[in-house]
């Protein structure tokens, strides 16, 4: 089973989506385990305060290192289901720390499938300005899902998540659509799809399905489908 953890501020935030479609099939088949972790919990303050101001003076506020690193600690050596395994065989967890931030990597499919390969991967998601830049003596990576901004790295986090879950034998109903997908093999798209009816018509548009399609010659149809193919 791989487990996903996530700090945020607002933990429940994901659980309408991870509790629908393939994500839900996932976890019930024990092929996924998503937790969330409140990061007000591992906050010393009275007021559970895990933001703070700038050094050197700025707008917005910037997430506190201290809980973050707290919230780590606590994952990732009393995680019930992990930690005690890793102290039972004396094997150390493959795991993959990864901060959601505008100035990581870009997520790429390849991203997807090498992360794939991780036992456990720990999600900190920033808010505000971002997180205290010690942050990042304290993870592996940084990972960004695009060139713009969003509110939180909740949403980033779960992006990658599905990602990463349709990589893992049994999720996806059939290998197959995970291998011929949109950049399965570098940055080639994947090619038009039509199911019935064969003519669908809209007002003045007439739309065909194409003749190759219907002939039922399999060698005809998988060279139209790699000329469709963008990147090639």
């Amino acid at each position: 089973m791989k487990h996903f953890d996530i700090i945020s501020i607002f933990p429940n935030s994901l659980d309408s989506y991870f509790s629908t479609s393939i994500l839900k099939r996932a976890q019930e088949k024990k092929l996924i385990k998503i937790q969330t972790h409140d990061l007000r919990k591992y906050s010393t303050d009275k007021h559970h305060k895990v933001d703070d101001r700038v050094y050197g003076g700025g707008a917005g506020m910037v997430m506190k290192v201290e809980p973050i690193v707290r919230a780590l600690h606590e994952i990732k050596f009393k995680n019930p289901c992990l930690a005690g395994r890793q102290e039972k065989s004396k094997i150390k967890i493959k795991e993959r720390i990864i901060l959601l931030a505008a100035n990581g990597k870009q997520f790429t499919q390849k991203d997807a499938k090498r992360l794939a390969k991780y036992e456990r991967l720990i999600f900190i998601c920033g808010r505000y300005e971002g997180v205290d830049a010690r942050v990042e003596k304290f993870i592996d990576e940084k990972i960004s899902i695009g060139n713009y901004v969003v509110t939180g790295g909740e949403l980033p986090a779960a992006i990658i998540i599905d990602a990463v879950s349709r990589m893992i034998p049994g999720v996806v109903g059939k290998e197959e659509s995970v291998q011929n997908e949109s950049f399965s093999e570098g940055v080639n798209l994947e090619h038009p799809q039509y199911t019935r009816p064969e003519v669908f018509v809209a007002g003045k548009k007439k739309l065909i399905v194409p003749k190759v399609l219907l002939g039922g010659n399999h060698r005809n149809i998988a060279v139209w489908r790699a000329k469709k193919s963008k990147g090639k």
